[in-house]
């Protein structure tokens, strides 16, 4: 019985793949197959057209398979490629900041030919009593030896005021920033005839990033505006360092406690690079 079940598959099987075969031969135009089976295909063209159909679709769906595999790959290699370009393009970025200060820099040594001017990295914020202090990469092997009597004035790529040289040791010094509020500055309005004032730091000041300006004098016309640069007396930062603007006045009746809201050129929080002004101007 096992023996008649098998032939009987077989049989089956045999008889199917025989009509497949006879349908897709009578499907070719001019085989005799097309000729001799022609009345029968009026019968057999639904199985025909539903087979070519079935076939049709797998060879679909395996070629969309195989582009989707292929678009996929194509996907890592741009993105891998915008990755690339991407990296690219900080680099050039990051060479077009150092070129710019290093240009900038050049005509700091020319406007203060009297200093020797001394580039420095910026290398960590202090986070201790004096939080907003920043160290440098150069010490006292580089000439910065700061005592009671004498500090460096440090401005970034475009003179404006940073800071003052505030200690140093061997390899590095730290650098006390005009907005904190152990820092002070003589200074005056950047005109010919310029008010002579006072810029300094401010606890309330120091998280917006201002300075206050006082010492007023009553007769001073001082107005949100007026640019303010270092005056040059008391010796330690030379004259004219651009500090920043005036953002508002604060009056009083009797004049003699005139104060004035400053706002700093540089831009502390986002130094890289710092210059060390040193020397006597002549």
């Amino acid at each position: 019985m096992r023996g008649l079940g098998r032939n009987r598959i077989f049989l089956l099987v045999f008889v199917s793949l025989l009509l497949v075969t006879v349908i897709l031969l009578s499907a070719i135009p001019g085989s005799p197959l097309n000729f001799l089976t022609s009345p029968l295909s009026v019968v057999l063209e639904p199985v025909q057209k539903t087979l070519t159909g079935a076939a049709d679709r797998v060879i679909g769906f395996y070629e969309s398979v195989r582009d989707g595999q292929r678009i996929r790959r194509e996907n890592r290699q741009l993105l891998e490629e915008n990755v690339l370009l991407r990296s690219r393009i900080d680099q050039l970025e990051e060479a077009g900041r150092q070129y710019e200060a290093l240009r900038e820099a050049f005509q700091l040594k020319d406007r203060y030919a009297g200093f020797e001017i001394v580039g420095a990295r910026v290398l960590t914020r202090e986070i201790d009593l004096w939080f907003d202090v920043f160290r440098i990469d150069i010490g006292s092997r580089d000439g910065v030896v700061v005592t009671e009597t004498r500090s460096f004035a440090v401005v970034d790529a475009r003179s404006r005021l940073i800071g003052r040289v505030l200690s140093a040791d061997l390899v590095s010094a730290k650098v006390l920033p005009l907005t904190h509020e152990g820092f002070a500055v003589s200074a005056r309005v950047n005109t010919p005839d310029g008010t002579l004032l006072r810029v300094r730091g401010t606890l309330e000041l120091k998280e917006k990033g201002l300075c206050l300006a006082d010492q007023i004098p009553p007769t001073a016309a001082l107005q949100p505006g007026d640019e303010i640069v270092t005056s040059g007396d008391g010796g330690l930062f030379p004259a004219g360092i651009v500090i920043g603007k005036v953002l508002s006045v604060q009056e009083t009746e009797t004049r003699t406690q005139r104060q004035a809201l400053i706002e700093p050129y540089a831009e502390l929080d986002q130094l890289t690079t710092v210059f060390i002004m040193k020397g006597t101007e002549p």
